[in-house]
């Protein structure tokens, strides 16, 4: 629909702040459930992709994965994705691994990896097609009023400003969410002193569809399988040393990661643009709010270890749309409790898991080094331990979605 169809004051059935990629897709999902919703995007639709779309390689969960192609997006990205059927974990210095391979699991990939940009331009595909959306862009949220039956948002745009009411207001307009602090919700803030950087690398071996994730006192290093021979390179540092990695030549950085990761695939040659991320954790203390929620980051910003973040988020949108559609009000007060409930779970465990290996993985504790090694031992050799791991990995934790149960194999 054309942004000119909206007048000031007028009405939308679900008001999405944020046109990132969790947004996007609740977008989408709302969309295809013929719920009628207005989506709020800082920069304007471009052909090829959004600057929020950036140069990160992401690692899909199978259940994403699910997820994204009942929404009708997959379609628009699995010819540039690369499945992963095996994923090797390790530490630098100690004996114990863990491997999970996906025909041990019954399924042909564990997941997938994407580049972010273009998972983003299959998203612009997949808007393009929608038929009850609103899109506002160039747009950007500047006041919220409060009403007796939802919220009144007033909206910056080019042609001047506007205001929409509505009885749900979703943020999802990522960590420093407008929309969670004019709500009053406040959120815990953990600095991790490191950052992150990525970029794409040239294996000297076949990576043979694997990712590899290995931890060391220095934090995770990762790579990730994709097209054409490359993989994602993903390289964590202490904050103190984040500055002297970027002012790294090509030489120096591919001696850094090689170093870290070590010679299973031969020499790393050819990389990437590198982009350096600081690394935060925060966590809204609560959901929602009176015909209010929060989806994403915005509701969650979890460390990159185990590549959790969007897998987490998509599962909060496919939620919320499921919740949604099957409610005549979607400001309800229960649908908003049920969702919270339904999503606890998956998101307490989520952080729980990205926060604990951070703390247990990657941190230089000598007498921890030979449970490190057992547990990572057991996960190996026990069948039952190693499907719980694979089912978590995979994204099915909690009460998921029902979008991504009924694509399961």
């Amino acid at each position: 629909m054309d942004v000119s169809e909206i007048s000031p004051g007028s009405e939308t059935g679900v008001l999405i702040i944020g046109g990132g990629l969790v947004g996007a897709s609740l977008a989408i999902a709302l969309d295809a459930a013929g719920i009628a919703a207005t989506l709020v995007e800082t920069a304007a639709p471009r052909a090829d992709a959004q600057p929020s779309y950036d140069e990160r390689n992401l690692a899909l969960a199978r259940a994403t994965v699910n997820g994204l192609d009942a929404i009708g997006v997959w379609r628009h990205a699995a010819a540039r994705a690369t499945p992963i059927r095996h994923i090797r974990v390790s530490r630098t210095g100690e004996f114990g691994s863990a491997r999970i391979d996906a025909d041990k699991q019954g399924v042909d990939a564990l997941g997938w990896t994407l580049p972010a940009r273009e998972l983003g331009m299959a998203l612009l595909r997949r808007l393009d097609e929608c038929t009850r959306l609103t899109r506002l862009a160039p747009a950007t949220l500047s006041a919220l009023e409060p009403l007796a039956d939802g919220w009144r948002a007033h909206i910056d745009m080019a042609d001047g400003p506007r205001s929409i009411d509505t009885p749900l207001l979703v943020g999802a307009d990522g960590t420093h969410s407008f929309v969670r602090a004019r709500l009053g919700i406040e959120a815990e803030h953990h600095d991790y002193r490191q950052s992150l950087f990525v970029c794409t690398v040239t294996p000297e071996r076949e990576h043979a569809n694997r990712a590899f994730e290995r931890f060391s006192d220095d934090g995770p290093i990762a790579l990730l399988p994709l097209a054409e021979r490359r993989c994602g390179l993903v390289l964590t540092v202490s904050a103190d040393e984040a500055d002297a990695v970027a002012a790294l030549d090509d030489a120096g950085f591919l001696d850094l990661a090689q170093r870290r990761f070590g010679w299973r695939l031969g020499r790393l040659t050819r990389p990437g643009k590198r982009h350096p991320y600081a690394i935060h954790r925060v966590a809204a203390t609560q959901l929602v709010a009176p015909h209010a929620v929060l989806v994403g980051n915005a509701a969650q910003t979890v460390h990159p270890i185990g590549a959790q973040g969007f897998n987490l988020g998509l599962r909060d949108a496919l939620t919320l749309a499921e919740l949604v559609t099957a409610a005549t009000d979607p400001g309800d007060p229960a649908l908003l409790a049920a969702y919270a409930a339904r999503r606890a779970p998956d998101r307490e465990g989520t952080m729980a898991m990205s926060h604990g290996l951070v703390r247990l993985a990657c941190l230089e504790q000598p007498l921890l080094a030979p449970l490190r090694s057992l547990a990572l031992l057991a996960c190996d050799r026990l069948p039952p331990l190693q499907r719980a791991l694979a089912r978590r990995g995979m994204g099915f934790r909690g009460e998921p979605p029902r979008a991504v149960l009924e694509r399961l194999p």
